[in-house]
């Protein structure tokens, strides 16, 4: 596992490289590698899980026609039968670490190598057999992010694993994306290759770049292996089949050379991964987050009946609420751009104790909910009446604010440039009722965008930045091929029907957890936030500071008698919506502060783009 970063045709100097590397050495602080030529350059740090004392990178295959270099974040769990392969054709390897087979499968099966990895990865590779040529890879689920910026007057193209490191360059340029707040509080992050920066983009999963300086950046996606369609039978018979599916992808991804743990949260998915990873790795640590004082949702005691069950030596991580202040600036940093659940803070504490703990590596059970519907926006959209409009309600409840309440918020200048401009919940709303109204199967087309749009953006980058910031690799059971391809070809009765979610994996759970979590209702992994916005707690005075009418002035795309508004109202009878609308425009308000800073005020007006003639 480690960071990558690189340009092609930039002409960084080394000590710019390295600024961008030491921005994200967090990621990989057990090696930096760099190689450059005069018009690329390649670099990468290193969090060492496999072969420690090999691994060094780029790696380069010198050949009669040039040179091949990489560089690779991620982790391929096939890495030996591709490294037998490769043997059998005549390549020969200095050490047995995973990402070093990445030049020799380039030069055997060009850009399709990637038909052939089983794992998680981002890739850069630069060519030079003939024309130099980058190339940009990112896994089919888009477990780990690249983002890149694109200049294409100088075809100059700029990468890193993370936001903040690619804005080190000194040639990439730092502008709020002018409809990032409504993009924001409309999807609780930026969806597909957006980002809240202007001409920042983020690869999305299943991609192939491929940058020259003749043809400039082509970007395209591969399409997802079909999913198989074998017979499913009743469903204990396809809970059997799924338990031991998810068996073989949790027993394969707790090997390493370092230890290894899971994050047991109490709930469904996570304990079913714990207690399979507990038959792979006797001793298995587990963790789970609680908070000091007594709070709604609590679930230190659920996780506990997991970890028994399992035999696991249990850790709870406990948090007060009085350092969350503090530890909002530190996400917001890490994350590089605004994330709508407060989990977050739940994120980083959590991680950083994994890794104080001794772990570098920890399982976790993130995207079952998309891949076998488990969201309560799913189980409303699919149970809809026929002939009515079911994507408006499933839209909404993508947002962190209400579409009226937005509208209610932004100052009167951003309110009417968002009119001229259009919202994303509009794009997606659009989308859905092409793809999605018509579709047969109306539970399979959700699942697509759920999982190719929303999981990438709000939650794997989430979780990879996080953990990655205490140096810990998270790996996904979930998010492994076999099981995605899986879960495509269930039909919906098996996760959804009569009034039940994710049916077929309570059914795989069945004697692997207690009887308490499996009959538990379901609840969202997250942050009590309502009962910590409330009068004298102190996430809720660091939210008044913050949003301070003075600070919202900075910038004019917020009305201050409404955030006021919201804050009265808040106060006088707390609710989900209220504590929501305070935290997400909370975190945003913290994001411009970092990364725009005050004295380079910018009002909303000086977005509009000037009439061209034609």
């Amino acid at each position: 596992m480690c960071r990558i970063l690189g340009h092609f045709d930039a002409h960084c100097t080394r000590d710019a490289l390295r600024a961008v590397a030491e921005a994200q050495r967090h990621g990989g602080p057990d090696g930096h590698g760099l190689r450059s030529g005069a018009d690329w350059a390649l670099g990468s740090n290193r969090l060492a899980v496999m072969d420690p004392d090999g691994g060094a990178q780029p790696y380069a295959l010198r050949t009669a026609p040039g040179e091949v270099v990489a560089v690779f974040n991620g982790e391929l769990y096939n890495h030996r039968e591709l490294r037998e392969k490769l043997e059998a054709r005549g390549h020969a390897f200095a050490d047995a670490c995973d990402g070093s087979v990445i030049p020799a499968l380039f030069t055997e099966f060009g850009p399709r190598f990637t038909e052939l990895l089983d794992g998680m990865y981002a890739i850069a590779l630069v060519d030079l057999r003939g024309e130099p040529t980058l190339w940009l890879f990112t896994d089919d689920v888009g477990m780990k992010p690249l983002y890149h910026h694109w200049d294409p007057a100088r075809r100059r193209l700029h990468f890193a694993s993370e936001l903040p490191a690619l804005l080190t360059f000194p040639d990439v340029p730092a502008a709020p994306l002018p409809t990032g707040l409504d993009t924001y509080l409309a999807t609780k992050t930026p969806f597909g290759e957006r980002t809240m920066f202007e001409g920042v983009r983020v690869l999305p999963p299943g991609a192939t770049a491929r940058v020259t300086r003749s043809s400039g950046l082509t970007l395209v996606r591969r399409p997802p292996a079909p999913a198989a369609q074998p017979p499913h039978g009743t469903e204990p018979e396809a809970g059997d089949r799924v338990r031991e599916l998810l068996r073989a992808q949790v027993h394969r991804l707790t090997e390493a050379d370092v230890p290894v743990a899971a994050i047991t949260s109490g709930g469904l998915d996570s304990g079913l991964v714990t207690a399979l990873a507990a038959e792979a790795v006797p001793g298995l640590h587990t963790f789970t987050i609680a908070y000091t004082g007594d709070w709604p949702a609590d679930e230190r005691a659920f996780a506990r009946a997991v970890a028994d069950r399992a035999g696991t030596r249990h850790h709870q991580v406990e948090i007060d609420p009085a350092t969350f202040p503090g530890l909002l600036d530190t996400v917001v940093r890490h994350l590089g751009q605004p994330n709508a659940d407060p989990i977050t803070l739940s994120t980083q504490a959590l991680f950083a104790a994994v890794r104080r703990a001794g772990f570098p590596v920890a399982l976790t059970g993130d995207a079952a909910d998309e891949l076998f519907g488990g969201y309560d926006r799913l189980h409303r959209a699919v149970h809809a009446p026929a002939g009515t409009d079911w994507v408006p309600g499933y839209v909404e409840a993508l947002a962190a604010v209400p579409s009226a309440l937005r509208g209610r918020l932004y100052s009167s200048d951003y309110r009417a440039f968002m009119a001229d401009h259009g919202s994303v919940s509009e794009e997606i709303t659009a989308r859905l009722r092409r793809d999605g109204s018509g579709h047969p199967d109306r539970l399979a087309a959700l699942t697509a965008f759920e999982v190719g749009e929303r999981l990438p953006a709000y939650h794997l980058r989430r979780v990879d930045h996080l953990s990655m910031s205490s140096s810990v690799e998270v790996r996904l059971p979930f998010c492994q091929p076999d099981v995605v391809r899986h879960a495509r070809s269930l039909p919906s009765r098996l996760k959804i029907s009569g009034g039940r979610r994710k049916r077929v994996l309570y059914a795989a759970a069945e004697g692997l957890l207690p009887e308490s979590v499996l009959t538990r209702p379901k609840q969202p992994f997250t942050l009590p936030v309502t009962a910590m916005l409330r009068p004298g707690q102190p996430l809720m005075e660091h939210a008044r500071e913050v949003l301070a009418p003075g600070r919202l002035r900075r910038h004019g795309l917020l009305d201050r008698r409404q955030v006021e508004a919201l804050f009265r109202a808040q106060s006088a009878a707390p609710s989900d919506r209220a504590a929501t609308a305070i935290w997400a425009l909370m975190v945003h308000e913290l994001w411009r502060e970092r990364f725009f800073p005050a004295t380079a005020r910018r009002r909303v007006l000086d977005y509009r783009m000037p009439e061209v003639a034609v």
